[in-house]
């Protein structure tokens, strides 16, 4: 009679399991605080501006995140120099903010909504 051999067999969810392993990269779940995100949108609204006044508050967001559903709406607030493109320089962070948000977390940014809270009058401009 021939010899055989009889390799042990791995449980189905062991790591390197049989056929029904999922592939490492697969499994597991992300999950995002919302200060994360809050953070990257505001990091983003910094990028979009050419220059912030001196005595400005940098830009900062709050987010409502929908993880289930992978979306996000984005509020920033910001100060701005004035006279300036404000219409402008909003849509450069709305722009910036969704393509950051979007690029480095995955999620689907519904809206970027941007609050202009205060204006800095820059010196020698105006009259």
């Amino acid at each position: 009679m021939p010899a055989t051999t009889t390799a042990a067999r791995r449980p189905e969810n062991a790591p390197g399991g049989g056929p029904a392993s999922v592939p490492a990269g697969e499994r597991g779940e992300t999950r995002l605080a919302d200060r994360v995100v809050a953070r990257i949108a505001a990091q983003g609204a910094r990028e979009a501006l050419d220059h912030l006044p001196a005595d400005a508050v940098p830009p900062y967001a709050t987010v409502n995140l929908h993880q289930d559903a992978g979306t996000v709406r984005v509020d920033v607030s910001l100060e701005l120099a004035y006279p300036s493109d404000i219409a402008g320089q909003c849509r450069a962070v709305r722009r910036r903010v969704t393509g950051r948000v979007a690029e480095l977390t995955g999620l689907k940014v519904l809206e970027v909504e941007v609050h202009v809270e205060r204006l800095h009058a820059v010196r020698g401009e105006l009259r």
